[in-house]
């Protein structure tokens, strides 16, 4: 099942290219924002499925092409990503140690809508492009084991970063919870229609040009790994987000106008725009194109614009 918002944030569900309003079979969850009906569909779902199967396969529907999506989750409790978590097309020797953050649920935002670049010194912004689990029940300390018992679905996510800013031992925060810098959808895709998240192709576009292509078995934790980490740190509640890592080598930066789209193997295509008021430049290459060509640093520098060098 494809669950998504849509419009003045309805809950709904995607029946091939028609989104089917389930507003009136899900009102009797406790909710006191709309936006957070999901989440309580979430921890409910197995009680709702069968009748939300029933209504969806004999309601009429609005061209998807005729609604707004807006963010399929837009109040999660928590998003948690995971850091340096591929093996880079076999370029690393080992996986790096586990590691991870929490990126700000408020940065969340839908398709079509626009990642705001801030006026701050960043030596670069990009994107990354990843698999995002959603957590369908309350997680404390699951097993690896266990853990994929608890993913409710997927959805796509990218992870807005601007790089180079903020104090060498408080990165993140700066770097990564800005309004904005969470894009997720266009929906939610429950778990029972991906059969191995583990070997999906995830590639991100950049004005119609690939910029990002890998696979999911490249990841170097891998998903029940990455649960079991998270949920030993702190619990996890249904709608909470985990972003699984990206693959870094195709990385680039984003700038003023740019249209960005990423599709993540049966996950549809969450696109989003740019806007940099500032309108600043940097050269197209990835970060695998600038070490190829012997350039210092991690990845291209800024070319014009404030705070250009």
């Amino acid at each position: 099942m494809k669950l998504l918002y849509f419009d003045d944030y309805r809950p709904g569900v995607l029946r091939d290219d028609m989104v089917v309003d389930i507003s009136a079979e899900v009102q009797d969850i406790p909710h006191i924002d709309h936006r957070a009906l999901i989440n309580g569909l979430i921890a409910r779902f197995d009680s709702y499925r069968e009748r939300l199967e029933v209504f969806v396969a004999g309601a009429e529907g609005q061209p998807l092409s005729t609604v707004t999506l807006r963010a399929p989750i837009p109040l999660p409790r928590n998003i948690d990503c995971m850091a340096v978590n591929y093996m880079e097309d076999g370029t690393r020797d080992e996986p790096a140690p586990i590691n991870g953050f929490h990126k700000s649920p408020s940065a969340i935002f839908g398709p079509e809508e626009t990642m705001v670049l801030d006026d701050i010194p960043a030596t670069v912004f990009e994107g990354e492009a990843e698999l995002a689990v959603i957590i369908g029940k309350p997680a404390s300390h699951v097993s690896a084991d266990e853990a994929m018992d608890y993913v409710f679905g997927y959805t796509n996510f990218i992870d807005g970063s601007a790089r180079g800013v903020g104090p060498a031992n408080n990165v993140f925060f700066q770097v990564k919870s800005r309004d904005t810098f969470a894009p997720i959808g266009p929906y939610i895709v429950t778990a029972d229609e991906i059969p191995d998240p583990q070997n999906l192709g995830v590639r991100l576009s950049v004005n119609g040009t690939v910029m990002q292509d890998f696979n999911t078995s490249d990841m170097a934790h891998k998903i029940a790994r990455c649960i079991e980490w998270t949920s030993s740190i702190h619990a996890l509640e249904p709608g909470d987000i985990l972003a699984t890592g990206t693959n870094h080598r195709g990385l680039n930066a984003f700038m003023d106008g740019d249209r960005v789209e990423l599709e993540v193997e049966g996950l549809g295509c969450l696109g989003i725009n740019i806007r940099d008021d500032l309108k600043r430049t940097w050269s197209r290459d990835t970060r695998l194109e600038h070490a190829e060509k012997g350039l210092e640093g991690p990845h291209t520098p800024q070319l014009t614009g404030k705070y250009a060098k």
